[in-house]
């Protein structure tokens, strides 16, 4: 049976990666679609979820707009990676879906409450505010939660500062609560998805496709690939948010391990560093695990697959 899924992104190149692959892949039920603030302001990043959905042809989904803003901190963006529009690039076509009236923390809630217990997996690819409050407004979700797969962190390495990951430290507060408790989540963080990347061989396999949907992703690309080059001196765009993704359709396409994850929420240096204590033996309590080594060329060829069975919607 496909994994029924909730991604709450922030669209941003990636993010919309993510969400192809999502909706592409027949081993997922996307469920919902909820967006936050982050790559950039919650009004853009909401405009290009729904973009990617008209893009890609997607159907019977609802999608919510969520928090604009952290819990705690003033709210920053990633113009430099993502651009003005949060994901410049491709001409974004116009909506074809209307958003749900909902806001995106009570959609979160009413799916998980409406699913039968270990059925929705949340799948968060930006800052964890929607996930955080949405635990904090109905705790029962978290008994509810098959498990929590997100991407964000690192337990060697940041690139939003020398040690933190932009999601994580945007909003560590929430990352802090959503770490906290007692689900079982799987941090995707740095580590792995700088491994994944989107070389000039993918581009091109990309190209060939020849849908709709395979030359805005490589219009994506195309951006992506000069921003990462000018602000952290990439050759190839590393593609972190489908990682996540890629987890839940086929969890041995990355290899993990367990081991107790906490969010730094004070440093000076070390905000919003994740911490992964890889000293051992662990209890049986252990709840939280990282992504470490990708098996890329599978990976790759999931998204591939996915791109290739959305077809093309607008043709």
């Amino acid at each position: 049976m496909p994994r029924k899924i909730l991604l709450d992104c922030d669209p941003g190149h990636d993010d919309a990666v993510a969400l192809l692959l999502a909706w592409g892949s027949p081993e997922i039920d996307l469920v919902a679609v909820t967006t936050v603030a982050g790559n950039q302001t919650l009004e853009k990043v909401t405009r290009n979820a729904l973009a990617v959905a008209a893009v890609a042809g997607i159907t019977g989904v609802p999608f919510a707009a969520g928090c604009d803003r952290p819990l705690v901190r003033p709210a920053e963006t990633a113009a430099e990676i993502h651009g003005d529009s949060g994901m410049d690039g491709p001409v974004l076509p116009p909506a074809t879906t209307v958003l749900d009236s909902r806001h995106a923390v009570d959609l979160i809630i009413d799916t998980v409450m409406a699913a039968e217990p270990g059925e929705i997996t949340l799948v968060p690819t930006g800052a964890l505010t929607n996930i955080a409050l949405a635990v904090r407004k109905e705790p029962r979700i978290v008994e509810r939660v098959r498990e929590v797969v997100l991407m964000g962190g690192g337990y060697h390495v940041g690139n939003w500062s020398a040690v933190a990951e932009f999601n994580i430290v945007i909003d560590p507060e929430a990352a802090h609560i959503v770490f906290s408790e007692p689900w079982e989540v799987t941090m995707v963080g740095l580590d792995l998805t700088h491994q994944a990347l989107a070389t000039p061989a993918v581009e091109r396999a990309i190209a060939a496709i020849g849908t709709g949907p395979a030359r805005f992703m490589g219009e994506l690309m195309d951006f992506f690939r000069e921003s990462y080059r000018d602000a952290q001196g990439f050759d190839s765009p590393p593609v972190h948010d489908p990682c996540a993704v890629a987890y839940v359709i086929d969890p041995t396409v990355m290899t993990t391990r367990r081991t107790p994850l906490s969010v730094e929420l004070t440093g000076t240096h070390t905000l919003g560093m994740t911490v992964a204590d890889f000293r051992s033996p662990h209890g049986e309590d252990v709840h939280t695990k990282v992504a470490v080594d990708l098996d890329v060329d599978r990976f790759w060829a999931l998204v591939l697959d996915a791109l290739e069975r959305i077809g093309d919607p607008a043709a």
